[in-house]
């Protein structure tokens, strides 16, 4: 209406006008260009980095001489993660979480070198990014933008002509709020064009509105306050202790929590259950251990020969591809059973967004940036079926190429090793590795329960602005 279009412009002109608004407004702007030319950087950087370091890896690999099979399963390769796309607004857990990882066979080495050390290059500044400034300071730009918005009619007895004048309570809080909301519009514009560079248009829209559900909800409330306190000092007081409660206090106090009332296995005690399972399964590197007595029997039956020299089959190649199976799906059990814990509680976590819309704008983001705990429970998975595919590559050119006789007597002379070795050529059972992030719509379903949080909270503030405005005095 006209009237909504009035009080709209005027809220928005006397923003303009408020020194404190204009500060806000530009230490805001400060930090979000410091926050994204520092997150942009760090993220492209580790993007080629990493890139690179993977191309490396791979053809330090395919380059070896030739060798014995089982030198290439010991001798390894490495993996690397790269950054989402996204990561130039949230990095996530990529900060604290490993960003490559050693394969080798019969082992599960842990991901390591996270970035957690990027503090020492950017100091203070290391926890800034778009996402947190936006997570963070954005609801105080809007509180000290919008706090007097009503009751400074109010206090200076505008309210009540406005009010004689025609215009109503809701028509009056919808335009003040319309006025905010464009600012929040105006402030998520950067975001919008960041991640629709960096990623897709898609993209784009789907975090920016992630956002604005956030703000908007914010922007809101700002005004339910405004609308119902009747001096400023009392509103400013409220709204920012709103911010340390729901921004602060409860994602802290939530962690805390979790952390504390989660009933998990150590590492340590963990890493010894595993160690004691693995051994019950027998030492792949010989043969002749009584775990693979069956074995060898089914082999000898089916060829009809009581010497392994007489099998077709190199014996010792075949019991490591056995044995390699065998503990890899013991490890896997174990791996899966820690990543669980750590999606549970992850879950639970997100679950105190109906308490905190900082938790849930947080769990969000990170889900729909692509740097959230199932994105490195991915990688962990990747690179653990990249490992298990190359080292059986090699134990079956290790049953099938090599032969016996000769792998048995490799140690008795350099010539005798020398013949025990395999073309170069079969390393070219290692596979290309490259890590993406799951497609834009994955992502925004897996993002749907925290994203109806937002929602909820949006619905209950725009209510809130209804049922102020209808009971709103001069």
């Amino acid at each position: 209406s006209g009237w909504e279009r009035n009080v709209s412009s005027a809220s928005a002109w006397w923003a303009l006008r408020s020194r404190l608004a204009i500060w806000a407004i530009v230490l805001f702007s400060v930090l979000l260009v410091t926050a994204g030319v520092l997150t942009g950087l760090q993220a492209h950087e580790d993007e080629h980095d990493r890139n690179a370091h993977q191309a490396e890896a791979e053809e330090t690999f395919l380059s070896q001489p030739d060798r014995h099979p089982h030198r290439m399963v010991h001798y390894g390769h490495y993996a690397f993660r790269a950054p989402a796309p996204l990561a130039v607004i949230d990095p996530g857990l990529d900060t604290v979480t490993g960003q490559s990882i050693f394969l080798e066979g019969h082992r599960q080495n842990s991901a390591s070198f996270d970035d957690a050390t990027a503090s020492a290059d950017f100091g203070g500044l290391s926890w800034l990014s778009p996402a947190r400034v936006y997570q963070l300071l954005a609801p105080l730009l809007l509180i000290l933008v919008g706090f007097g918005a009503v009751v400074r009619e109010r206090e200076s007895s505008t309210l009540a002509t406005l009010m004689l004048q025609g215009v109503s309570g809701p028509a009056l809080l919808a335009g003040k709020l319309a006025a905010l909301v464009t600012l929040t519009v105006l402030l998520l514009l950067p975001l919008f064009i960041t991640a629709s560079l960096s990623e897709s248009a898609a993209a784009g829209v789907t975090i920016t509105a992630t956002y604005l559900l956030y703000l908007g909800a914010w922007a809101a409330f700002t005004i339910v306050a405004s609308a119902v306190l009747r001096k400023r000092s009392s509103v400013l007081v409220a709204l920012t202790a709103a911010w340390l409660v729901t921004c602060l206090l409860v994602p802290s106090i939530a962690v805390d929590a979790e952390a504390r009332s989660t009933a998990h296995v150590g590492k340590i005690e963990s890493d010894l259950r595993l160690l004691t399972d693995l051994r019950k399964l027998g030492d792949g590197h010989n043969a002749n251990d009584p775990a693979f007595a069956r074995l060898r029997d089914s082999l000898f039956a089916k060829y009809d020969v009581s010497d392994p020299a007489d099998l077709p089959v190199n014996l010792r190649g075949v019991v490591a591809a056995y044995s390699e199976a065998e503990l890899t799906e013991t490890m896997n059990r174990y791996a899966e059973e820690r990543m669980t814990v750590e999606a549970n509680q992850s879950q639970r976590l997100s679950r105190i967004g109906w308490l905190s819309p900082a938790l849930a704008v947080g769990f969000s983001s990170r889900v729909i940036a692509g740097t959230d705990i199932s994105h490195y429970h991915r990688f962990l998975r990747e690179t653990e079926a990249l490992r298990f595919d190359f080292v059986q590559g090699l134990n079956k050119a290790h049953a099938e190429v090599l032969d016996y006789t000769l792998d048995m007597n490799r140690n008795n002379s350099e010539e005798d090793g020398r013949r025990a070795r395999i073309s170069s050529d079969t390393w070219a059972v290692l596979d290309e590795y490259r890590f993406t992030p799951a497609t834009i719509n994955e992502r925004w379903h897996r993002a749907v329960p925290t994203l109806a949080m937002l929602a909820t909270w949006l619905l209950l503030s725009v209510a809130g602005i209804w049922v102020s405005g209808r009971r709103l005095k001069p």
